[in-house]
């Protein structure tokens, strides 16, 4: 029998895998490069692919259009300004997040903060109101705070995200351990499906294919790449090869070559705007 949190998690999948862009950084960093205009940035990624963004409730009010893409609304949030960044307070509801049309939610917990008591306190009455309403939760799972030396050692990484399965997430966003053998450890204790954070800017494309690669070949069923999408100078067509990996099971190589064609198409597009132009405008004597 399917059941609403079947229909809502269809809505942020494509052949049961995730590509998703979280734009949740305009409370915690402000409006960042790539985020000064977020229907903009919203509407790039819808074309190149991706099945969902996470973004917070404001910003979905905001918006003048309606995306056809899985909408994630983020509840938590801090500022890079407060005395504790890491702790991450609830700012909606699950029942908000639903009135305003969220296929899901989603809530940040970074274990090894001073303040995990808390955080563990919300997921877990978070993922209550999530199955009284039949709705998807994402837990943001991050080894993060005073008492985590290494945030990628696969044993921390494993227990962090068993943590968000624990207490009644649907999907565990965590970090990449780096290799396929440590992460596919973190897979197999889950009892839930992960996802895998983007983390900081990588420094070439190939090495956010190569991340993306690396995590679906371990097991899990997607990614959840922030900065290295909305930062880069062509979302879409970044979103277009990662979905070549993470969808369509291509390898690093053959997503390349996706992502070369995707932005050699666009020159040519540009290149016979500007030509077009150009001839009309000597045809006007401008």
């Amino acid at each position: 029998m399917v059941v609403g949190k079947d229909v809502r998690l269809n809505r942020i999948l494509r052949k049961g895998k995730m590509v998703c862009v979280p734009m949740d950084h305009g409370i915690s960093v402000g409006p960042i490069h790539g985020l000064e205009t977020m229907g903009d940035i919203i509407g790039k990624v819808e074309d190149g692919g991706a099945t969902a963004v996470l973004i917070h409730k404001g910003i979905l009010k905001s918006l003048r259009e309606t995306p056809s893409l899985g909408i994630i609304v983020h509840l938590s949030g801090s500022t890079n300004t407060s005395s504790d960044p890491n702790l991450k307070i609830l700012v909606g509801s699950v029942e908000e997040a639903i009135r305003l049309g969220a296929d899901a939610v989603s809530v940040h917990v970074n274990i090894g903060s001073k303040e995990e008591s808390k955080m563990l306190h919300d997921l877990g009455i978070t993922a209550d109101d999530c199955d009284a309403w039949n709705i998807p939760l994402i837990a943001m799972m991050y080894p993060r705070g005073e008492k985590i030396n290494n945030p990628l050692d696969a044993e921390v990484v494993s227990h962090v995200a068993r943590i968000g399965a624990e207490l009644g997430a649907d999907i565990v966003k965590t970090v990449y351990t780096g290799t396929n053998e440590s992460f596919q450890r973190v897979v197999r204790s889950c009892p839930v499906p992960v996802v895998i954070a983007g983390g900081p800017r990588s420094e070439t494309d190939r090495d956010v294919l190569q991340m993306a690669y690396g995590a679906v070949q371990s097991g899990a069923m997607g990614v959840t790449f922030g900065r290295n999408v909305f930062e880069h100078d062509n979302p879409r067509a970044l979103v277009k090869a990662l979905t070549s990996v993470v969808i369509d099971g291509l390898n690093v190589e053959e997503a390349v070559g996706v992502l070369q064609n995707e932005l050699a198409g666009e020159r040519n597009h540009h290149s016979a705007s500007e030509r077009k132009f150009g001839i009309n405008c000597c045809a006007k004597g401008l």
